[in-house]
């Protein structure tokens, strides 16, 4: 069948029932084959039609010769306009054609049929039709979120340590915490000391410390204080938490009561600062084979620090350059011919006058893509003698005598309770790189509400934030942040409790570390897109934050190797789980499992694709949850059959490395969505929770839509729940777009920052 004349509009009944499901199959512009064979065999089929109707349809099934703009858009204004049943492109359709038509009925059943072999979602191909007009969905115009309920989402989002957050915020607003685009190098880090120093003033340096040594004693509000530092100048927060957290926390965390009294209160105010000597050009991630020495010296009691060779000078080192005076030197300690392991030292590295010591060596690492306050440096020592006192010795010593003594005899035990320190700072960079995020958001949606750009013919040009393709780069990672906000309460609420599980900390902390970081990047570089060649100014900030954040991915463990720390994490606790079960309880957890996958798997599940069934927390926590499980089990087996075979258990999990993590990666998935659910759970109803509650229902299709394909692979999802979930993201994005500021808002960021 072939059109004889252009297309165009009839009152024809018949023809009007057709033409919601006509301008479906228009919507992209293309008639493919396959949706003309579709809607002819049809129409071969629709007795009801009348000659006139059927006349009008195929004078719109010709693919050379589409509905003209003009044409298109009267059609998608009839079926706008159109009253009655529209809960899918048949029933509109029908009820255009009128209530008494004789053949309704009949025409339904068609339509419907229709929608299926064109692979339509009839509700939300409606709903495309009557709310978008091209790619544009007006912003313009539409009725704000109320005031109340974006205050009242300001006031659920707010951290922990509310004084801390407004003394920092506070700081920020002093012209000396703000440093020039364009500065030299020097200029630049003698101005970021002075900045730390003013921080140091404010008794910010102290606030995780002892209390009897000047401190706060809150390691937690420690880590607020950070996450608001990483609005202002992220050399200034990466030097104050060298400082502060990495220096001055080793001595907290690994010293005794001597090296708290002697160090702790000319650390907090900066009489004293310090380096943290653990990376080394050759050994970054894999601290259990730093190769610095520590020999013990019987005759004095002290320590001879020694670099063996240049592979082994400690590399990147925070201060170090410049400013630092002590470094807390990680080294392998030898007493007589028995090698401990990694310790910590205190060994100077400067005189108060600036003099490098004897047997030091410093180097500057020169200029670096970012963070250049900062004055990183590489160290060596040759045969630098200290005394007994410089070993950090809460969890080890050696005695008078010369005999090695620690609380913990393991020694793998003990090793990994020493890097318990670096939790705080991973939790820290998370923090830091959920800030940065907020901030670029708060940046790009502002300007992408403002700017205008193309428009409908003849008419006023639009704000980028009406176009779908902007909304869904910027949407669903402003979602990613507000769910990041609830599992960093949540993680840094563990960090606080003492009877907190240390193990289940690490491997929390290492996740969140890892997706924050990499979220913050790929978050920057969409805002910078967003706002065009303005972006790409220095006074954006993009620049800057992008340059200064990239080393994020690298800093406390770089990303990959932490992944697998998590996946690791998980598999142990996993064989644990497996191990306490009895034989009747192992047969009541496979049973469990297999009522989960029979339950998840049903096909009413799987094809189910309304809004509110996607949107449900209970489902998108149980999509989840099962994209762990099952990635969990199946790595387990991967690795047993090859450890069975024989296959040394580095090369083991080597060969499942992609695996691993991935399943990192779905746990913290899990635990994003997981603990913004119990936190809104937890809320009393309000506007401000309904709010946040739609910003999470978008993380979580988001995140599912992410990983669409592995549902299809495994038969979690039809392709029609699939094709769903992209369409519900779409559509919560337009429904988020005209909040998009009052949801930035929320953030409450300091105008002086942005």
């Amino acid at each position: 069948m072939t059109a004889t004349r252009s297309p165009g509009l009839s009152d024809d009944r018949t023809f009007l029932a057709f033409l919601p499901v006509l301008c479906a199959v228009w919507a992209d512009g293309l008639m493919e084959d396959a949706e003309l064979s579709a809607v002819n065999r049809a129409l071969d089929k629709a007795g009801w039609m009348t000659a006139e109707g059927r006349s009008r349809v195929l004078d719109w099934l010709d693919p050379a010769l589409p509905p003209s703009p003009a044409v298109y858009g009267a059609a998608l204004e009839r079926i706008r306009d159109g009253k009655g049943d529209k809960r899918t492109l048949a029933t509109a359709g029908v009820w255009m054609a009128g209530r008494a038509a004789s053949w309704r009925a009949e025409a339904l059943a068609t339509l419907v049929r229709l929608e299926g072999a064109l692979g339509l979602a009839g509700a939300e191909a409606l709903r495309e039709l009557t709310r978008v007009e091209g790619m544009v969905v007006p912003v313009d115009g539409r009725v704000p979120a109320p005031a109340r309920a974006a205050k009242e989402a300001a006031a659920l989002l707010q951290g922990d340590y509310p004084e801390v957050r407004a003394r920092v915020r506070a700081v920020l607003r002093r012209p000396e915490m703000r440093m020039p685009d364009e500065i030299p190098r020097g200029e630049y880090r003698e101005r970021t000391l002075a900045a730390v120093g003013v921080l140091a003033e404010e008794g910010l340096g102290a606030i995780s410390y002892p209390r009897e040594f000047g401190g706060e004693g809150e390691p937690a509000a420690a880590v607020a204080a950070f996450e608001e530092l990483a609005l202002g100048d992220l050399s200034v927060l990466v030097k104050y938490g060298v400082q502060f957290g990495l220096f001055g926390g080793s001595i907290a965390q690994l010293g005794t009561g001597k090296h708290h009294s002697r160090y702790l209160h000319r650390i907090a105010t900066l009489d004293l600062p310090g380096c943290y000597a653990m990376t080394e050009t050759g050994h970054g991630s894999n601290v259990r084979d730093l190769r610095t020495t520590a020999d013990h010296d019987p005759e004095s009691g002290g320590f001879v620090i020694t670099t063996p060779d240049d592979d082994a000078r400690k590399d990147y080192i925070g201060n170090a350059a410049l400013h630092g005076r002590i470094a807390t030197v990680f080294a392998r300690l030898r007493v007589g011919t028995s090698d401990h392991g990694v310790h910590a030292f205190l060994v100077r590295l400067r005189d108060e006058h600036g003099n490098v010591a004897p047997g030091v060596r410093i180097e500057d690492c020169g200029a670096k893509q970012g963070l250049n306050g900062v004055d990183n440096g590489r160290i060596w020592f040759d045969g630098v003698r200290v005394g007994p006192d410089a070993l950090l010795d809460r969890f080890a010593r050696v005695t008078p005598d010369g005999e090695y003594e620690s609380p913990i005899p393991n020694p793998g035990r003990r090793f990994f309770t020493m890097l318990g320190t670096l939790v705080a700072g991973r939790i820290s960079i998370a923090a830091a790189s959920h800030t940065v995020a907020k901030k670029a958001l708060a940046i790009a949606l502002r300007y992408a509400a403002g700017r205008r750009q193309f428009g409908p013919a003849g008419s006023a040009e639009v704000p980028i934030l009406d176009y779908l393709a902007l909304q869904r780069e910027l949407l669903p990672r402003l979602a990613t942040s507000f769910a990041t906000t609830f599992a960093l309460r949540d993680l840094v609420r563990r960090f606080a409790d003492p009877d907190t599980d240390r193990r289940e900390l690490e491997v929390r902390a290492a996740a969140l570390k890892a997706v924050t970081s990499r979220h913050a990047l790929r978050t920057l570089q969409a805002c910078r897109e967003a706002c065009g060649g303005l972006g790409y100014l220095s006074e954006s900030r993009f620049a800057r934050m992008k340059a200064d954040t990239d080393v994020f991915t690298t800093f406390e463990g770089a990303n990959p190797v932490l992944l697998q720390l998590v996946a690791k994490g998980r598999l142990s606790r996993y064989r644990r789980e497996l191990g306490d079960l009895s034989m009747w309880g192992m047969a009541r957890y496979l049973a469990d499992l297999a009522g989960t996958r029979l339950a998840d798997m049903n096909p009413v599940v799987t094809r189910r694709t309304d809004p509110d069934h996607l949107s449900d927390f209970d489902f998108q926590l149980s999509a989840l949850r099962y994209r762990e499980q099952r990635l969990m089990r199946s790595a387990a087996r991967r690795l047993k059959h090859r450890l069975d075979q024989g296959m040394d258990s580095f090369d083991a999990v080597n060969a499942c490395q992609d695996h691993l993590i991935t399943l990192a990666r779905a746990y913290a998935d899990c635990a994003l969505l997981s603990t913004s659910v119990a936190a809104l759970r937890g809320m009393d109803d309000s506007a401000g929770k309904a709010l946040i509650g739609e910003v999470i229902a978008l993380f979580g299709l988001a995140t599912l839509e992410a990983n669409r394909a592995w549902y299809l692979e495994t038969g979690y999802f039809e392709p029609s729940k699939s094709e769903a979930l992209r369409r519900e993201v779409n559509e919560c994005c337009r429904k988020l777009a005209p909040r998009a500021l009052d949801l930035v808002d929320v953030f409450g960021i300091p105008e002086e920052v942005l």
